[in-house]
């Protein structure tokens, strides 16, 4: 079977084809400035990509695009759209309504709706995707929510020291989201320490524009740094993370602020590493600005490294134990400096990383040293492979 992963934005569509008998990537690609001035890209493994500038209006036209290019006869990859078993779509929030994947149905696409108040920016967008795929396509889809895995987590560390109704009326909670990404990561250090999930404790750092971490015990989400929406936490590209509620009153009595939409801007659009730094949400740049004495790059490095160290520790208190820390994402996965500081600090705990190893890039990796009394982990994430196994299932499921 293949399985077509749609992860839909506001004015995005991005897209795998992926061969589940091999589980191999047989086409990837977006299409970007939906509704605007538009662009197309369309990877196949050991080909040149192939680029264009097409009228894409909505999302239903930028689908009947991927799927055009998938069997166009001459850079197409299926002879027909038939070969396609399913559809799995990435939706970033499913509240408290959903702790695993579903399939979708009348009832889940109005349960999405109805979430879009705790995830405005993206729920309305992944329900374009869904409807989309309904228009063009008669196969199974199957919803794969970011806050699915982090729904195990106990009471006490989801509830916010708000007044109680807050929750009941509203629903305000800790969800946390890259929930595909913490899923895969931890499976996947719990298969290189030989283990089942269910045997060991791991803390797993998402760690790129948007970064979350995960206290991940026996298998299981026991806390999550995330929030309500993706803008609590560690510091991020442009998103503030955790700050001191108090500071927005304060800035709105200073005129600095004065509307909802305002506060919103400012914390996740102007925050962050573009806010500390005054130059780039783009850690790259901020690593060669603090190469070349920008104080301020220097600053947000410090800082980042700080906020990592004191979730890391403060989860592998929370769980009694780690046997490994995990690191993913475009900065997880090749910032050496980064990961050397968490270890250096953590040493007290018995944390050692081997130096050679830990310059290595671009795949599995244990950079810890034999000795290291937790493991320290480099590995890739696959989120779109965890949204095509779980839509394999659910329709195998279904055939049954």
């Amino acid at each position: 079977m293949k399985i077509l992963v749609i992860n839909a934005g506001s004015s995005s569509l991005k897209f795998q084809l992926i061969d589940m008998d091999t589980e191999q990537v047989v086409a990837k690609g977006i299409c970007e400035e939906i509704g605007g001035k538009s662009r197309f890209k369309f990877k196949v493994p050991g080909r040149e990509d192939y680029k264009t500038e097409p009228a894409l209006p909505t999302h239903t036209e930028a689908l009947q695009l991927v799927l055009d290019t998938l069997v166009d006869k001459t850079i197409g990859v299926i002879a027909s759209t038939d070969e396609i078993g399913a559809v799995g779509h990435r939706v970033v929030h499913g509240g408290e309504k959903f702790s695993t994947s579903v399939l979708v149905t009348d009832e889940v696409k109005a349960i999405i709706e109805e979430c879009k108040d705790l995830g405005p920016l993206h729920n309305p967008a992944n329900l374009k995707g869904i409807l989309a795929c309904e228009a063009i396509m008669k196969v199974p889809q199957v919803a794969v929510f970011d806050t699915g895995f982090h729904q195990t987590m106990p009471d006490f560390a989801y509830m916010y020291a708000l007044p109680y109704r807050y929750y009941t009326d509203y629903k305000l909670r800790r969800y946390g989201f890259h929930g595909t990404s913490h899923r895969y990561v931890s499976a996947r250090a719990a298969a290189m320490l030989g283990k089942k999930p269910e045997e060991v404790n791991v803390v797993t750092c998402h760690l790129g524009n948007g970064a979350s971490l995960a206290a991940v015990k026996g298998g299981k989400c026991f806390d999550t740094s995330m929030g309500v929406t993706p803008l609590e936490g560690i510091m991020m590209g442009t998103r503030s993370g955790n700050i001191d509620p108090a500071i927005i009153p304060y800035l709105m009595r200073k005129g600095e602020l004065t509307t909802a939409d305002d506060i919103d801007k400012m914390l996740n659009k102007q925050s962050g590493m573009l806010g500390v730094s005054g130059l780039s949400s783009d850690n790259q740049e901020i690593e060669k600005g603090a190469k070349e004495g920008n104080d301020r790059c220097r600053l947000v490095q410090e800082m980042y490294c700080h906020q990592l160290t004191k979730l890391v520790g403060g989860y592998i208190a929370c769980m009694g134990g780690a046997d490994a820390i995990v690191f993913t994402g475009g900065i997880g996965e090749n910032n050496t400096e980064y990961r050397t500081y968490v270890g250096q600090q953590l040493a007290f705990l018995g944390v050692k990383i081997d130096e050679e190893k830990n310059h290595m890039r671009g795949c599995e990796v244990d950079i810890s040293t034999p000795d290291s009394k937790i493991k320290v982990l480099v590995i890739p994430t696959d989120e779109e492979m965890v949204i095509a196994r779980d839509t394999m299932d659910i329709v195998n499921a279904l055939n049954k």
